[in-house]
């Protein structure tokens, strides 16, 4: 099980690490093409899910992997399920469904990983 959590940990550290990246240093205007939800946001507010984004990527690795308040590692899992269940909430009230699967998917993976790192304290 172990395994399976690290390596679920890793891919979505991976995943919200680039996402987050792009979200906290692109110009919105050019996040707009590639995520047309940004238009409805302050750039304030794009950049603070991208910083949320980068936080929990780290937050799912280091921790764990150092041993220094490893507690961080499922509560950092938990702030991504609830920024993937906000997704899922915009993305069903603009009728945006072609996205949700994407959405599910990666709460789903930050679920396990957060049930099975509050099982591993």
């Amino acid at each position: 099980m172990n395994i399976a959590l690290w390596i679920v940990a890793g891919l979505l550290a991976a995943a919200y690490l680039g996402a987050g990246i792009m979200k906290a240093t692109q110009p919105l205007e050019k996040l707009k093409a590639v995520m047309p939800w940004t238009s409805e946001y302050s750039a304030r507010t794009v950049r603070f899910v991208g910083v949320a984004e980068i936080a929990g990527a780290v937050g799912l690795i280091l921790p764990w992997a150092t041993g220094i308040a490893p507690v961080l590692t499922p509560i950092a899992a938990t702030g991504l399920v609830v920024i993937q269940a906000l997704a899922i909430r915009h993305h069903v009230q603009h009728r945006e469904f072609q996205v949700l699967p994407v959405n599910v998917v990666l709460l789903l993976l930050a679920l396990f990983v957060a049930i099975g790192r509050f099982a591993g304290l």
